[in-house]
């Protein structure tokens, strides 16, 4: 370690050096709102917030429009205007020490902001905000980002609280995200959205994130657990993500991030923008390499984003997406015997397994203000999505996969004479979704009224072959799948305005068509199955501000997540009548900005989760028919807080804290429910604890920033004692799948150091510090969590 602390002293020592002169080059900046239509607005609240630091400049448009802010040190910061009657609005600074800069902010009238954005996330400081959102909602923005150096979207997302991560590779590739006691298998329980529109490859017919995008294309993270969930779907059991990317700069500007470190890591990042002739555009590329959490395990990426904005009129914006996602990784799917991870948990005996996946996707997004009080978004989007796996086992059990095959005899041969399997899936998805949102007057009351509809359409081709080697990529066809599904839905959600009440009522409609086609079957001529189901999913939520900065809030909802194609509809094309999966959410809670400085949120909650998916008979086990029925409960609190004391005591010198806790003491399995441990099918789980559902989960941060800019921070993640399976298996079993997961606690370290001279930030980040060995899954093996990672970098500002 003594080389990290080496590095470490260079960068304070650098820190100050190149800092020394930022404290006396004061900036400024003159904001300039106007409306849609191009008005100046007077009296309107400007704010300037550097989070990091907790500095905040606060000023009042003039007659013109337009507010001066003088006296700024050197930093990134969040603009922000707002006016009763308009929605807020926020753009990105980055500014240099001694400079003069000019921004305007565009208002659109009512709360027409957040059109794209699942939750009024960006309006965190807004009491117009606080006081409508009738649901547990929390916001990670960009400095709680590139302040820890989030190195995946696992790591990132359990500062959340209410969210269990479950690592797989090590690297974050498909993170796997439950919420409230769900199984976070392939996060097939979660609505993972990116601007808005489903990331996962097909969330009507199988909700699985075998492709999920990098944590650096975001520029904030946002969590919806309460009955807003009615105007999104379709998965809406748990929760809601949405990955907001950044929008085109308004002048020409940047940044270059290069960073390196042990395990072969390495990450370049390039983000340039610029806004000509009312026209943005921004272009965003990463590359991104490094070793996984075992040998022989590695990964290769590129992410490539376009994104341009365009205004039409003054009252109407276009904005097109592009992106490219490609995946190059040697990595298997299996984990560990108990006797191969207790000689060598870091161990990988699959040499020859890799992942191959490309992605395109894109999207064109109108929204058009319709007089002062109302405004029209329309979204297209599409994406086709290749991924080929070829492995040689799918799980601990299976060793080696083909115990027919006379050429292989076992794991002697697995890198000679074993063959493989070659899961080959491409996936396209397309469709167009309209929203209009309205402010009007209804009984003497101010009310505003969503209304959305969405045409969605899914192809899945699979298929599998077998080949003769651990190095074929080519083999026997044994698979060969289309599936099919329609998807159409639309909602309401109302939000009446009574005094400090608001109240909102939703209502959701969802319907599907699914379609499977076995070109396999019946001598080759195929075998084709064809099915739908329809759901009305209602929902309510209150809330009551009690201050401008204080609000309680309630909401009951239902949660939806359709039947998977594969589930509905058997390879021979026989049908089973499965309903949706359905879960009965409650909420309570209290969001409070207490004073400038301090806030806090704290959620009960309760899911009582029905209708679930399992097998039809009690000595099916796994493999049997499914029917529904299954039932689960969960219950318990979530509380988030963040207290800068350099925002309390106006002070450029700021200790902070931040933490996300969760308590989840009721997490089980109700009414008539029998094992899915194969040969225990006969056996009651009624009353157990569910699967990957710790008691308590803990992310703690403790930083402190230097006006000079310096900061450093340490942060604790902390998951408790799980279960491996539904019979709440203490000792582990020879193939490592059952078993208890022990209690475990991992420390992070930052440090950032700016030099705004250079407009430059240099960075290290310690993952794992006292690099302790987790186990972190069993579902097919055990896995260790990942090593000790060190990695150091540069950001540049062009």
């Amino acid at each position: 370690m003594n080389f990290i602390f080496k590095i470490a002293g260079s960068l304070f020592l650098a820190a100050y050096a190149g800092t020394a002169l930022a404290v006396d080059g004061e900036a400024t900046v003159r904001a300039c709102v106007i409306d849609a239509a191009g008005a100046a607005v007077p009296g309107a609240a400007v704010t300037l917030r550097r989070t990091a630091v907790g500095f905040e400049r606060r000023a009042q448009t003039d007659g013109a429009g337009c507010a001066v802010v003088p006296g700024l040190p050197a930093g990134d910061y969040q603009v922000s205007a707002s006016r009763p009657g308009f929605a807020l609005a926020t753009v990105a600074l980055s500014l240099p020490a001694g400079e003069r800069r000019e921004v305007q902010l565009v208002l659109q009238p009512g709360t027409f902001a957040e059109e794209i954005t699942v939750v009024a996330a960006r309006l965190a400081g807004s009491p117009e905000a606080v006081q409508r959102v009738p649901g547990s909602i929390h916001v990670l923005d960009r400095e709680t980002l590139e302040s820890s150096r989030v190195c995946s979207t696992a790591e990132a997302l359990r500062k959340a609280p209410g969210l269990m991560m479950r690592d797989e590779e090590g690297f974050g590739l498909r993170p796997n995200v439950g919420i409230r006691g769900l199984n976070p298998t392939r996060s097939s329980k979660v609505l993972l959205l990116e601007d808005g529109v489903p990331v996962t490859y097909a969330p009507y017919g199988d909700n699985a994130s075998y492709y999920h995008p990098p944590v650096e294309r975001f520029e904030t993270i946002e969590v919806l657990k309460g009955s807003g969930q009615v105007a999104y779907g379709p998965v809406t059991i748990g929760g809601v993500i949405n990955y907001i990317t950044p929008a085109p700069p308004l002048s020409p500007s940047g940044s270059v991030t290069l960073a390196g470190g042990n395990r072969a890591y390495r990450n370049g990042h390039v983000r340039v923008g610029d806004t000509i002739g009312g026209t943005g555009v921004l272009v965003d590329y990463m590359k991104k390499q490094g070793d996984g959490a075992r040998e022989s395990t590695h990964s290769d990426l590129d992410d490539l984003t376009v994104k341009a904005s365009a205004s039409l009129g003054g009252r109407q914006t276009l904005t097109l997406k592009a992106n490219y996602y490609g995946e190059d990784s040697n990595v298997t799917y299996s984990g560990l015997r108990l006797d191969e991870y207790r000689a060598d948990p870091r161990q990988n005996p699959f040499h020859n397994d890799f992942f191959y996946g490309d992605r395109y996707g894109g999207s064109a997004r109108h929204a058009w203000a319709i007089g002062a009080n109302a405004l029209l978004t329309t979204q297209a989007y599409g994406s086709f999505f290749r991924r080929h796996w070829w492995r040689q086992s799918s799980n601990s059990g299976q060793r080696p996969n083909d115990a027919a095959d006379a050429a292989c005899r076992g794991m002697a041969n697995l890198d000679t004479t074993c063959g493989n399997e070659g899961r080959l899936r491409s996936y396209a998805q397309w469709g167009v979704e309209p929203r209009l949102r309205v402010g009007h007057r209804l009984l003497g009351r101010n009310v505003e009224t969503d209304l959305g509809l969405r045409a969605h359409f899914e192809d899945q081709e699979r298929r599998q072959e077998n080949g003769d080697t651990p190095a074929a990529r080519r083999g026997v066809l044994v698979e060969d799948n289309e599936r099919r599904n329609q998807a159409y839905s639309g909602f309401v959600q109302t939000r009446v305005l009574l005094g400090r009440w608001t109240v909102t009522p939703g209502l959701r409609l969802e319907r599907v068509r699914y379609e499977r086609t076995n070109r396999l079957g019946a001598g080759g001529l195929g075998l084709s199955g064809r099915t739908g189901i329809t759901q009305w999913v209602p929902g309510l939520g209150a809330a009551w501000s009690a201050s401008s900065a204080t609000t309680l809030f309630a909401g009951v909802h239902p949660g939806l997540a359709p039947p998977r194609t594969k589930d509905v509809i058997g390879n021979a094309g026989g049908v089973s009548e499965l309903e949706p999966e359905l879960s009965c959410n409650y909420e309570v809670g209290l969001r409070s900005l207490v004073r400038s400085g301090l806030s806090v949120e704290a959620t009960g909650f309760r899911m009582d989760y029905e209708n679930q998916i399992v097998p039809a008979s009690l000595a099916g086990g796994l493999g049997a028919a499914l029917t529904n029925g299954g039932r689960t409960a969960h219950a318990g609190l979530e509380l988030a807080a963040r207290l800068d004391a350099g925002t309390l005591a106006a002070s450029g010198h700021n200790p902070y804290v931040r933490v996300a806790w969760t308590w989840l003491p009721v997490a089980r399995f109700e009414g008539t429910r029998f094992s899915n441990v194969p040969g225990f099918a006969a056996v009651s789980v009624s009353g157990n604890r569910l699967p990957y559902a710790p008691k308590a989960t803990l992310s703690a941060t403790l930083g402190y920033a230097h006006p000079a800019g310096l900061e450093a921070l340490v942060e604790a993640v902390r998951l408790g004692d799980q279960f491996g399976d539904d019979l709440n298996t203490v000792e582990p079993s020879a193939d490592g799948q059952r078993g208890q997961l022990p209690a475990a606690t991992l420390w992070n370290a930052t440090v950032n150091a700016r030099l705004p001279r250079l407009r430059s930030t240099l960075f290290v980040t310690v993952k794992n510090l006292f690099d302790r060995t987790v186990l972190v899954d069993r579902a097919r093996g055990m896995l260790p969590g990942s090593p000790r990672l060190f990695q150091a970098g540069l950001r540049v500002q062009l």
